[in-house]
């Protein structure tokens, strides 16, 4: 799994960077914001690696809560890394964010290859789509909480009960969590 990428820009269009990593060139799709804060000869991106039956693709980030939204958005049924990009593209994190909690559908049609019925399942699914702000530990670790008590298959709504007034580390936090989603 590639997290990561650092090199010196070979080629650069608006989606795609090519970047030299000590002789061996990667081709890395990004968004056009990421394509606006690539300046001068190198580059470090966060990326992601989707590895398919016909192709192993790289989608770099420029920032970390844009790769964020990025994989919170392909695993939405109906929502590939094409459309996901496109969305990266119109907004930024925090501007997605706004949009999500707004439920701004109109908004999110702007985007290329998104109708009605593509916005409303994406504000449904994200409706707790949260940017990780460094400063604010307690809402980053709600925010990992909250992931983590998801991957072990629990429901959004159920977690926010469980999870509604509790505090502290996301290590208390899940605990917490688990504790009261044994008696839902």
């Amino acid at each position: 799994m590639i997290v990561g990428i650092e090199g010196r820009v070979e080629k650069k269009e608006p989606t795609v960077v090519h970047i030299n990593v000590n002789g061996l060139i990667y081709e890395v799709h990004i968004s056009i914001n990421t394509s606006n804060a690539i300046s001068g000869d190198s580059t470090k991106l966060y990326t992601t690696h989707i590895i398919r039956e016909d192709a192993q693709l790289l989608f770099g980030f420029a920032q970390l809560n844009e790769k964020k939204m990025f994989d919170t958005l392909i695993k939405i049924n109906g929502v590939g890394p094409k459309v996901a990009l496109a969305i990266c593209s119109t907004f930024s994190a925090e501007t997605f964010a706004t949009v999500i909690s707004s439920k701004d559908v109109n908004m999110l049609k702007r985007v290329p290859g998104i109708g009605p019925k593509s916005a409303s399942r994406i504000l449904v699914e994200l409706a707790d789509f949260i940017v990780d702000d460094r400063d604010d530990n307690s809402n980053s670790s709600m925010g990992e909480a909250v992931l983590a008590l998801e991957s072990l298959g629990f429901k959004k709504d159920h977690i926010q009960k469980a999870l509604s007034g509790s505090s502290g580390d996301t290590a208390t936090l899940v605990k917490d969590g688990l504790k009261k989603l044994q008696r839902l």
